[in-house]
């Protein structure tokens, strides 16, 4: 893209910013129609309103800062489909769509002006995360209703301005709070690529074990619900932190919490081990069984290697699933029925 009138850090306006790339002066995803361009604008007073709150991550990983900005729908679970999620589809779409990503902060009102319009303060430009473009958490509207929000994960594409102001406030204690089982999934259903590509995705296409990871997750979730468990996920404060970790799933009935893995090789095991670890610590009522459920049985040393971390194993068996238990030797199959 040429280069642009507006460096990072500078004020302006939602007017001036449609003078120049074009779209419409209201909501918070403005795709222009006249530019390669998507800006997004976000307010750090009217966010929390709508149970969410936007911003840098204090902390930064081997690929630099992450920018959080929550999608569009402030009522009722947010989503990519119908007109409801055109906007979050323009973002989740956007390399796709060769557009580029502007990120604004609302920073108080015009001076002068008559209007209940703000000021815009320029971020710069942006483009979702490679290997993880957002995640899905659960929040409380106005109304103190329960739904599912989008939550963008936006890397600096150039530079950018980085306030002190504009990052998220650290958790003052560690908590776990209870939400739906439906947040433990790693993505919402989203619209289908419109073609195929071989340039860097906005969100790269869902993997053959992302996508068997959904499957058996949903389908355990009925085998659960069938059998009258109370099911849920959590939600993970870290004090001193501004991330949030999510459990895959947890059994209140029987006090178990598992991960959730859509392969049974060595890497995913393993990743499932270390996230059983950690996130164990952080559930009341304390040590629950851990277990892994994953769509095959793994080779031989992986159960053994379950086994000696304590961790019982669960796998699909052609309808069914079967256990193996770190005490035991051999599995046993439970039904549906």
């Amino acid at each position: 893209m040429a280069d642009i009138p507006i460096k990072p850090g500078q004020l302006t306006t939602r007017a001036e910013m449609q003078r120049v790339f074009g779209g419409g002066e209201r909501e918070g995803i403005v795709p222009s129609t006249t530019t390669p361009s998507i800006l997004i604008y976000t307010d750090h007073d009217s966010g929390k309103e709508y149970g969410y709150q936007d911003g840098w991550l204090a902390e930064e990983d081997d690929h630099g800062p992450i920018f959080e900005y929550t999608g569009r729908g402030r009522i009722g679970d947010q989503t990519f489909l119908g007109p409801a999620g055109s906007r979050n589809k323009a973002i989740l779409r956007h390399v796709d769509d060769g557009r580029v990503l502007h990120l604004f902060i609302a920073a108080g009102k015009i001076p002068g002006s008559h209007s209940d319009a703000k000021q815009q303060r320029y971020l710069g430009e942006f483009q979702l995360d490679a290997d993880l473009p957002y995640t899905i958490r659960e929040a409380s509207d106005p109304e103190g209703n329960q739904r599912r929000i989008i939550v963008f994960r936006l890397r600096p594409s150039g530079s950018v301005q980085h306030a002190k102001q504009d990052v998220l406030p650290a958790a003052e204690k560690t908590h776990a709070r209870r939400v739906s089982a439906n947040v433990s999934a790693g993505s919402i259903e989203e619209p289908a690529a419109g073609k195929k590509t071989t340039s860097l995705r906005s969100a790269q296409p869902s993997t053959m074990t992302e996508h068997r990871q959904t499957q058996i997750s949903q389908s355990y979730r009925e085998f659960l619900n069938e059998q009258q468990h109370e099911v849920f996920a959590y939600q993970i404060k870290i004090a001193g932190t501004t991330s949030i970790l999510k459990t895959d799933l947890y059994d209140a009935t029987d006090h178990i919490l598992y991960a959730i893995k859509g392969s049974s090789d060595r890497q995913e095991i393993r990743m499932a081990i270390g996230q059983l670890k950690d996130y164990c610590r952080h559930i009341d009522p304390p040590n629950p069984t851990l277990a892994v459920l994953v769509p095959e049985k793994p080779n031989a040393d992986l159960i053994d290697l379950l086994e000696r971390e304590n961790i019982k194993l669960v796998h699909q068996d052609g309808e069914a699933f079967a256990e193996h238990h770190p005490t035991q030797s051999h599995q046993t199959p439970i039904s549906r029925k």
